[in-house]
């Protein structure tokens, strides 16, 4: 329902690529460039800077960039909320989860809600915690699920389970003899740490520094974001991680694998995330109150 040049500009100016663009709306790139064209004459300024086969967004470009965000946010609810008075249960359903989440725990709750509602159509971007809230307050995602919670102003945070971290090692590893594991003897042993902006990595962090271990007094041997290369390398004997159990669930059962407590006992939180002024869809909410249902009947997630 939006203006059809405020949709392709805002595809170019998230891009930064008419290419990409074009590629985006399945249009083609002369389209795109005459549709920019358009828009610029019609508002009587230039929206992009182009240089040596690049383009950038002029001030008057981010000034509308700002407001066709919000034009065709509106937009969508418009035809969303036609919809439901319809009483129609269908449309897009865009779902961003951090690592852990998007991985080992939403997959199986989408397949349960979409067999509820199969006109529903939902798509899941898994990035770290602080990449999910990014698009989140962009409104490219209708609704977010972080491990613990959103430090953005513009967002709101709603808890929805609790889910505990511990030492997994190696049955190899020394750390895999012990009942329990201090916070002061991680610093013997090689660590295998997740990436900055990560939501695990933040909650770890503030889990030793308020133990009295400095973060980076730990010996880590490597930074990955990906769970499963993780655990891959802890499996080799390199060093320990500390993980969720949802994670590990299924080494833990094969051997491959050790799981040993911290003490105290780390447990964090697990957070629904969106735009705190956005208007939410009974077809988001929805699926927020089925979310928080099913997880809710499956604790302790902690192990």
């Amino acid at each position: 329902m939006a203006d059809r040049r405020l949709q392709v500009f805002h595809a170019v100016a998230k891009h930064l690529s008419f290419t990409k663009a074009a590629e985006t709306l399945f249009m083609t790139q002369p389209a795109v460039t005459f549709q920019i064209k358009q828009l610029e004459e019609h508002l009587n300024t230039r929206l992009f800077d182009r240089a040596q086969g690049r383009i950038a967004l002029t001030p008057a470009g981010r000034v509308a960039l700002e407001y066709a965000e919000r034009i065709l946010a509106l937009s969508a609810e418009l035809d969303t909320r036609l919809k439901e008075m319809g009483g129609q249960a269908a449309g897009p359903l865009l779902i961003g989860a951090s690592m852990t989440i998007g991985e080992y725990v939403l997959p199986q709750l989408i397949g349960k809600f979409k067999a509820h509602f199969p006109a529903v159509v939902p798509t899941l971007f898994v990035g770290n915690s602080e990449a999910v809230q990014d698009r989140v307050a962009e409104r490219t995602l209708d609704l977010g699920f972080i491990e613990g919670d959103s430090h953005l102003a513009s967002l709101h945070s709603e808890l929805c389970c609790e889910d505990e971290l511990q030492v997994v090692c190696a049955p190899s590893h020394p750390l895999a003899q012990e009942r329990f594991a201090l916070p002061s003897a991680l610093t013997q042993h090689p660590y295998i740490n997740r990436e900055p902006g990560s939501g695990t990595r933040e909650v770890i962090d503030r889990y030793l520094a308020k133990a009295g271990v400095a973060p980076d007094s730990l010996n880590v041997v490597v930074e990955l974001g990906s769970p499963e290369a993780i655990k891959g390398l802890v499996a080799t004997g390199l060093g320990f991680a500390i993980m969720s159990h949802v994670i590990v669930a299924k080494e833990l059962q094969l051997g491959q694998l050790v799981q040993i407590p911290l003490r105290p006992r780390l447990i964090r939180n697990f957070s629904a995330v969106y735009p705190k002024e956005r208007f939410h869809s009974r077809l988001v909410a929805g699926f927020l109150a089925f979310a928080k249902e099913q997880l809710a009947s499956a604790q302790p997630l902690a192990a």
